[in-house]
């Protein structure tokens, strides 16, 4: 096992990256002068990964198993919990669990080392019971029951359903009331087994550390074969366009909501991911950000407020671009989407607003380096996806005007569009 060292000096920046023999992925980076320290211990496992293959058997598991073993990860088998230990130590804990991923992290000024080999301990270390298990179903089950009165949550996953006719990314990450039911200690040990393995699972440290020490540390707690994690099963492939264009639900809100969505292809990893990641999200804030014609126009004709956002989303090997806010008429939001999205692949975008937002966009960037969490979490995700996550800042000046026409054009075309609609249902 080695070390690499990577330097990043137009940022000022130096990662030092090492894969340990039992597989697990370490990247350490040193701030000097700080006093803040920041750790995610991160698994490349997710709500969408119902479906693998293990010891050569198909296995289906119940929606919500990654979400259900984030919460009982912190028990203990001597009857202490990780999170209120992490706690008393003067750490800021907590974890979630993505379509994806899961992670586990904390930030602290104080006993670092401790609370590292605690982060690295209890994640690594299951301990379930079913009374546990069955205590913890209701507090679960609540959680549920709460996110389906949320307007925010309905009108998201109503869009999901509307691009997407089978892959798993189309469901809650907590899964649902009857999903539940059927998760047993038993399935969280297996499933724990099959992904909590440490060549499955990636650890980034930021603060006023010692590389070396990371390292050694890591080796310490983390134990565990080599073993590869079983590969997910996504069904067959989807195609671009969506299984229906249109859903509104009655909900109690003040204004209507709405989402406008569309999916792509997204490439399967390494710097090609990287790059349509930067490519689409540079297409999106030329294409709907807040100093685009787009919003400039809908937002002074009242169309549009300062709670409409954009976002690229690349979540368990899909793409989706999704735009949003409240609106008294999303109809009418949509018509003005689908013509700007004519005339872009039509004419193309200005050459002046394009380098604008380019360096706005590296800006961006820039600035969320003094973010330690969003940092790391970049740099867990990024170990699972192939590439380096500062990778990001150097290709970020390459992107071209021709790259995100293109990405307009290839992707964001009428018929791919589909739109999730919330209002109170009250006539007026």
């Amino acid at each position: 096992m080695s070390t690499v060292k990577t330097e990043y000096k137009k940022i000022d920046e130096c990662i030092y990256s090492s894969v340990l023999l039992n597989g697990l992925k370490v990247t350490v980076i040193p701030k000097k002068d700080f006093n803040s320290f920041y750790a995610v211990l991160a698994v490349d496992y997710g709500g969408a990964k119902r479906k693998f293959k293990l010891d050569g058997k198909t296995v289906t598991t119940p929606a919500g198993v990654a979400h259900y073993l984030e919460h009982k990860m912190f028990d203990m088998p001597d009857g202490d919990n990780a999170l209120t230990t992490l706690t008393n130590n003067g750490a800021d804990p907590n974890a979630f669990t993505s379509g994806d991923m899961t992670a586990y992290y904390f930030q602290c000024t104080e006993k670092f080392e401790e609370n590292l080999r605690l982060l690295l301990r209890f994640v690594t270390t299951p301990y379930f019971t079913e009374e546990t298990v069955d205590k913890e179903r209701g507090i679960i089950a609540q959680e549920i029951l709460m996110g389906e009165d949320n307007p925010g949550i309905a009108i998201y996953y109503n869009l999901l359903r509307l691009l997407y006719d089978h892959h798993p990314v189309r469901d809650r990450v907590a899964g649902t009331v009857k999903s539940i039911e059927k998760i047993t200690a038993q399935t969280l040990y297996d499933c724990h087994r099959a992904f909590y393995r440490p060549a499955n699972m990636a650890l980034c440290v930021e603060g006023n550390v010692d590389v070396d020490e990371i390292v050694r540390i890591a080796e310490e707690e983390v134990h565990g074969e080599r073993g590869s994690a079983p590969e997910a099963n996504y069904g067959k492939d989807e195609g671009v366009l969506p299984v229906k264009t249109y859903k509104k639900a009655v909900m109690p809100v003040s204004a209507p909501q709405f989402l406008i969505g569309s999916k792509f292809i997204p490439e399967p990893s390494g710097i090609p991911l990287l790059r349509q990641d930067l490519v689409s999200s540079l297409a999106m804030r030329l294409l709907v950000g807040q100093s685009s014609p787009f919003y400039t126009r809908l937002y002074k004709s009242g169309l549009l407020n300062r709670d409409f956002d954009y976002e690229v989303d690349f979540t368990a090997q899909t793409g989706t671009v999704i735009i949003g806010g409240e609106s008294c008429d999303p109809e009418k939001v949509l018509e003005e989407y689908k013509a700007e999205l004519e005339r872009v692949s039509r004419e193309g975008f200005d050459e002046k607003s394009f380098e604008l937002a380019k360096r706005a966009s590296l800006g961006a960037r820039l600035r969320g380096l003094e973010d330690f969490e969003n940092v790391c979490i970049a740099v867990v995700s990024g170990a699972f996806d192939g590439y380096k996550a500062l990778d990001s800042m150097e290709l970020s000046t390459q992107i071209t005007k021709e790259e995100c026409e293109a990405f307009v054009r290839e992707n964001l075309t009428a018929d791919r569009l589909a739109i999730s609609v919330i209002d109170s249902g009250d006539k007026k």
